[in-house]
């Protein structure tokens, strides 16, 4: 089961987030800014799960930052 979130960033720019809890500790999250096609998703194979959201926002920060 994934959970699904949408935050609004400084400026007005919503992500979706998506965090899937996967066997033996891994998770699949994954970030989507409005408007673009581009989603970043990463793979943690060790996450301790379960994740906050804080903790899967913070891993798509930087790139974010970018767009």
């Amino acid at each position: 089961m994934a959970e699904e979130w949408i935050r609004t960033l400084k400026g007005g720019r919503k992500v979706e987030f998506v965090y899937q809890e996967l066997p033996e500790d891994g998770a699949f999250i994954t970030a989507q800014l409005e408007g673009i096609e581009v989603v970043y998703s990463v793979v943690l194979t060790k996450a301790g799960n379960p994740l906050s959201h804080e903790a899967v926002e913070s891993h798509f920060r930087g790139e974010l930052s970018k767009k």
